[in-house]
């Protein structure tokens, strides 16, 4: 039961992380792409790839937010103090799921809508890669988090 219990906690972790890598990838790769493009040639791509791309996130991200608030409500369950340090990765789980209906949400809709002339798209792409960057650091600090409460579990050692 120990050994269920650390592989599918230790599996939560990697998929949170495989989740971050792909927002690493979105960030340094997708990002510059469009940068790089016309805002013709971008809204031509956003338009066949953007729902896509748009499922694709939705998907990772609803499963890893809900990673550390699965894990708050096992461990306030079992009392172990490893839950404050899954809280506080819950904490920033919701600011990074928040962040898309601060700003995601609207912009995307605007790059549907191709809103945008060229200037104002290269201006817009300058601000999305900010309000990016800002959410993988979120990101990154509710997985430290999630890291500490696994390695905190007293309840994973043998005894």
């Amino acid at each position: 039961m120990i050994f269920l219990k650390q592989f599918l906690l230790t599996l939560s972790i990697a998929v949170f992380a495989i989740f971050i890598g792909s927002q690493i990838t979105e960030g340094v790769l997708l990002v510059p792409y469009w940068q790089s493009l016309s805002a013709s040639d971008f809204y031509a791509y956003y338009s066949k790839f953007g729902p896509s791309i748009g499922s694709f996130y939705t998907f990772l991200t609803i499963i890893a937010a809900l990673i550390p608030i699965i894990f708050s409500f096992y461990l306030k369950i079992i009392k172990s103090i490893a839950f404050k340090y899954s809280l506080i990765s819950s904490v920033f789980a919701i600011l990074f799921v928040s962040s898309f209906y601060m700003y995601f949400k609207e912009t995307n809709e605007l790059f549907y809508l191709a809103s945008f002339n060229d200037v104002e798209l290269k201006k817009e792409l300058i601000v999305w890669s900010y309000w990016h960057w800002s959410r993988v650091f979120l990101e990154i600090i509710s997985l430290i988090f999630l890291i500490i409460s696994l390695i905190k579990i007293p309840i994973l050692k043998k005894k």
